[in-house]
């Protein structure tokens, strides 16, 4: 087992609805999680506990993809998720644990996002750089007010 582990924290001009809402709809997580220059498919997402997701994340420049899932173990909603990824290659083997935080503030919601156990083969510096590409688009998915007109 890996101690590699990230921790962020974010302050996002929206409710604790919306960005809950964006970790548990298929469309919205896709279009915000995989980082700049990849594309991600969410092939199974059931948002209960004891309960899984299965996605892909395809690298636009080559083509190639990984494949990645897991289980939900804590839901609270507009609060808190926690919830386990695995890697499809058996050259990763670890099990990955993400505890996700969302308080409601003055201005929006406080994110605080807990990664653990990521792969020893992936370096701590690399995936928190992939988690602030994540996040800067989940700002942008969840912070416009856009009326339907």
């Amino acid at each position: 087992m890996s101690d590699n582990k990230v921790s962020l924290h974010r302050v996002l001009k929206a409710s604790p609805e919306k960005v809950y809402r964006a970790f548990t709809e298929a469309l919205a997580i896709a279009s915000w999680l995989p980082p700049w220059g990849f594309l991600c498919t969410v092939h199974e997402m059931n948002v209960k506990v004891g309960c899984s997701f299965r996605m892909s994340f395809q690298n636009f420049t080559t083509g190639n993809s990984h494949s990645f899932g897991g289980d939900y173990l804590a839901l609270e909603p507009n609060a808190f998720l926690k919830y386990t990824d695995k890697f499809e290659d058996p050259n990763m083997p670890d099990v990955m644990t993400t505890s996700v935080w969302l308080q409601k503030t003055s201005v929006g919601t406080e994110l605080k996002v807990l990664q653990e156990n990521i792969p020893a083969m992936i370096p701590a510096e690399m995936c928190y750089l992939g988690w602030q590409e994540s996040l800067e688009k989940l700002a942008k998915l969840v912070e416009p007010e856009i009326p339907d007109a």
